[in-house]
């Protein structure tokens, strides 16, 4: 038997376009201006009104400069874990001010992406990363000196470049459901999603209640405040005083 008549690799190893192996070039993206209304908060205050459902686990954080928070609407990428081929076709994709959020599985196999990648986000005008995932080359990422990055940590190990993944279609990331679109804050506290459908009334809310917080921190500060309103809430729950 020649060798010609054995066949080149199992079909399992084939890429299958489509779901898992598919990307999507044009986006709904909320107006700027809403979204850079969102930076006159801190990521606590929008999570409380979002009822502390919407916050990424505290694995994610900011890797770079505390002074660099992150905000923008989230180009999504997928990727298997261990690649990162979806993750560069991302900067052909992602528009200026957009914030790539990756989802690789909360992988530790390898990184996603290094200063390579980031320098070449940051030329396009990128807003930052946030990952699921693993990232490396951190001292050269720190001397962009402007450009954040969120994740789970670092390791030395690069990535494969082979797909399959997608980019702008829903992902999870930090145990939160991401869409194309989708507003996405992080600082120092960590990482909000924003849907886009609600973030107009969001931010309204968020405004008209700004007086009122900003009252009772500043009182607090003086320290004028009373807890009479534990005591009320333990007499509630039947417990004696």
């Amino acid at each position: 038997m020649t060798t010609s008549s054995f066949a080149a690799k199992p079909k399992s190893a084939e890429m299958h376009p489509g779901p898992g192996f598919r990307l999507k070039q044009e986006i709904d993206r909320p107006e700027p201006s809403l979204v850079a209304g969102f930076g006159e908060f801190d990521t606590p205050t929008i999570s409380d009104l979002m009822n502390r459902l919407y916050t990424m686990s505290h694995s994610i954080k900011s890797l770079t400069s505390p002074d660099l928070g992150i905000l923008g609407p989230a180009c999504t990428v997928k990727v298997f874990p261990g690649d990162n081929l979806m993750v560069h076709k991302s900067l052909d994709i992602a528009k200026p001010g957009d914030v790539i959020v990756i989802d690789a599985s909360a992988s530790t196999m390898t990184a996603v992406l290094g200063d390579l990648v980031s320098t070449k986000a940051r030329h396009r005008g990128i807003a930052g990363f946030v990952i699921d995932g693993l990232i490396r080359d951190l001292p050269a990422i720190l001397a962009l000196g402007d450009f954040p990055v969120f994740a789970r940590g670092v390791t030395p190990l690069g990535p494969l470049h082979r797909g399959p993944g997608e980019v702008n279609y829903p992902i999870c990331a930090g145990g939160i459901v991401v869409n194309p679109g989708d507003i996405i804050m992080g600082d120092l506290n960590g990482v909000v999603v924003v849907r886009q459908e609600i973030a107009a009334d969001l931010l309204q809310r968020l405004r008209d209640r700004a007086p009122a917080e900003n009252a009772y921190a500043e009182s607090v500060a003086r320290g004028e405040f009373s807890n009479d309103w534990v005591d009320k809430s333990l007499e509630q729950s039947g417990l004696t005083l």
